[in-house]
């Protein structure tokens, strides 16, 4: 019974994790252009992990404000 419960809570935490990223994501991409956006998706079908890192990089300064401008392709590549 417990192993069904904790089943169950972590699949709700992916969810929940997985709607969170999906929000950053549409945020951010907001602020890319579209070459940027292909370079995005490329890394993150090949590298995952370092994907989300570069979301939550660049959603710091977008929240905050500070970000006014698209992020081009060459941007982009700096960043990574």
């Amino acid at each position: 019974m417990n192993i069904e419960i904790d089943k169950e809570q972590e699949l709700k935490e992916q969810f929940e994790f997985q709607k969170q990223v999906a929000e950053l994501e549409q945020l951010v991409k907001r602020y890319m252009t579209k070459e940027a956006i292909s370079r995005y998706s490329n890394l993150k079908i090949v590298h995952p992990e370092l994907a989300l890192k570069v979301l939550v990089l660049l959603s710091q300064p977008i929240q905050s404000g500070q970000l006014n401008e698209k992020i081009g392709d060459e941007e982009f590549k700096n960043i990574l």
